[in-house]
């Protein structure tokens, strides 16, 4: 491991899951209202770059829980 304690590595992953469900949300939820004819772009824009956002924080978890390699 990365230097982090178990309990540690347990919490990310439990956000990490979290947050991919979230994501997961995010996308079924900008899908509906692309769909609508009334589409409101405001706040498609919105949860887009609430999915940015997340997608960032997962990518520093993951590479938390990721060992160092010395190459």
């Amino acid at each position: 491991m990365s230097g982090i304690s178990l309990e540690e590595r347990q919490a990310i992953m439990a956000e990490i899951e979290k947050l991919r469900e979230e994501h997961r949300d995010l996308d079924v939820a900008i899908s509906a209202l692309v769909a609508l004819e009334t589409r409101d772009q405001i706040q498609v824009q919105r949860l887009k770059k609430r999915k940015l956002i997340l997608r960032d924080r997962l990518g520093f978890l993951e590479d938390q829980t990721t060992p160092d390699i010395i190459a």
